[in-house]
């Protein structure tokens, strides 16, 4: 798969650019129309403005609308049939932790109460970790152990995370940063466990809604099948625009998970609760049928080690998912600087995965979106730059009323979707420019992604240390 690793992006650009060839050919097909003038009239009896009520042809509209439509009934209904079958599977060498096995194998035991293990991993979080060992101990649901995984610390974590009551590993000669800290920290916990026991990773720099802990263990409790629970984040307050983008960002990212009824798409690093039982059978297919050190629980390779840690569930049979009662607060980047190097490491993390894993039925969901996503750079990229071009090459703005309305559209789904964000989060969809130019600057990450990828550039993890809850509570 080495030719795949370094292709994958080039790949998925490639398939989103001949798609975007096709509809062009299709659109261009129907020949060019007489040119006319646009017409010119007074708007609100005041405002003087030239408008061209040409529209597309209707052959055009309703093609583009059923190609949406097929398509995304299309991935709908793959990606249903594939988690059925795996679902349905009782073959123990392919899918291990498939929900039909998992039942068989456990029926008739009883494995005693759900407990659940934190582990925290911290690189130099002395301005989060109080206020996050905070959250987990005021849970109604008390963890059985809260250890904080502290890898290289330099700063104040561990001294403050013993002032917390808690455990404190250290890492010993880890140099693989946060997926290496916390498979030694495993490696530890794991012997030990029994059927009910869960291991909980929670990034320091995120605190639980009331709740959580009893949400993940009733819902662990209720089916024995369940492998995995996720957490649904949102973003702090605070970092003034830039904060707000995240927030909206992460509002619809919410809003899709609970439109698809807690199915997961990534387990979140920033809280997620595993079975002993997955834990295990990922250490065991290391090597064999997922990519890694045979032995290690998290794929020390992968820069973004959860969604590695999803696809590798995933493709075990393993049955997950993210209830709407598990929520957790996290940071935001504070820069645009820290935006970037946490964005290109996502992006850049999720093209490498792909390259790992291939094409199999588990990445299926995650080729198409990630088709989506390099779909979504030409087109915005190409809607800009044409009002860039009108702008320039005519010298009176002209009105489309068919385009208009589109976009009147488009900018109703932008404010419904972030509604529950408060009435920031709504202005800033209403005005619409300000977050196409946000998902600009994502899209210039993910062009930056494929490049970097594509010239085999040598990806660094690039953490990002934050400043203290008070000194931020300061500045907002």
């Amino acid at each position: 798969m080495q030719w795949l690793q370094r292709s994958v992006g080039l790949a998925i650009i490639g398939c989103a650019s001949a798609g975007a060839l096709l509809l062009w050919l299709a659109v261009a097909a129907g020949g060019p129309r007489a040119g006319r003038s646009p017409e010119e009239g007074l708007l609100f009896g005041a405002w003087q403005v030239f408008y061209d009520t040409e529209v597309p042809s209707p052959r055009v509209v309703m093609a583009a609308a059923g190609l949406a439509l097929l398509l995304a009934a299309g991935v709908a209904s793959l990606e249903r049939w594939i988690a059925t079958r795996a679902r349905r599977s009782q073959d123990p060498d392919r899918l291990p932790l498939a929900p039909k096995l998992v039942m068989a194998q456990t029926r008739g035991r009883y494995a005693g109460p759900v407990t659940i293990t934190v582990l925290v991993p911290a690189h130099n979080e002395e301005g989060c970790i109080t206020e996050t060992l905070a959250s987990l101990r005021s849970q109604s649901h008390p963890p059985a152990r809260i250890i904080v995984v502290a890898d290289n610390c330099t700063d104040a974590t561990v001294r403050l995370a013993r002032e917390a009551g808690v455990e404190v590993f250290e890492t010993v000669d880890n140099d693989k940063k946060k997926a290496g800290g916390l498979n030694q920290a495993i490696a530890r916990v794991l012997p030990g466990m029994g059927e009910n026991d869960c291991v909980m990773v929670m990034d320091a720099d995120t605190s639980l809604d009331q709740g959580f802990l009893e949400a993940a263990a009733r819902r662990l409790g209720d089916d024995r099948a369940l492998m995995a629970v996720g957490g649904l984040f949102y973003g702090e307050e605070g970092g003034g625009l830039i904060g707000l983008f995240q927030r909206n960002e992460y509002t619809r990212y919410q809003r899709d998970l609970k439109r698809r009824r807690g199915r997961v798409f990534v387990l979140t690093g920033t809280a997620s609760v595993f079975r002993s039982r997955a834990l295990r059978a990922v250490a065991e297919e290391r090597g064999r049928n997922l990519p890694g050190i045979p032995g290690d629980v998290y794929d020390t390779v992968a820069l973004t080690e959860d969604n590695e840690l999803t696809i590798a569930l995933k493709s075990l049979g393993a049955l997950m998912v993210s209830p709407p009662d598990c929520t957790v607060v996290t940071e935001v980047m504070p820069t645009w600087r820290g935006l970037w190097a946490q964005r290109l490491r996502w992006q850049r993390g999720a093209l490498e995965n792909l390259g790992a894993y291939g094409l199999r039925p588990a990445t299926f969901r995650y080729w198409a979106q990630q088709l989506g996503i390099g779909y979504g750079v030409i087109a915005l990229a190409t809607y800009l730059g044409l009002i860039v071009l009108m702008v320039v090459a005519t010298d009176t703005w002209v009105w489309f009323p068919f385009w208009i309305g589109v976009g009147l559209v488009f900018t109703l789904e932008r404010l419904v979707t972030v509604w529950r964000g408060g009435w920031k989060a709504r202005l800033l969809a209403l005005t619409l420019f300000p977050e196409l130019f946000y998902a600009m600057f994502l899209n210039v990450v993910y062009v930056k992604g494929v490049w970097d990828l594509s010239l085999a550039k040598q990806a660094a993890w690039k953490h990002v240390v934050q400043p203290s809850h008070a000194l931020r509570v300061e500045e907002t």
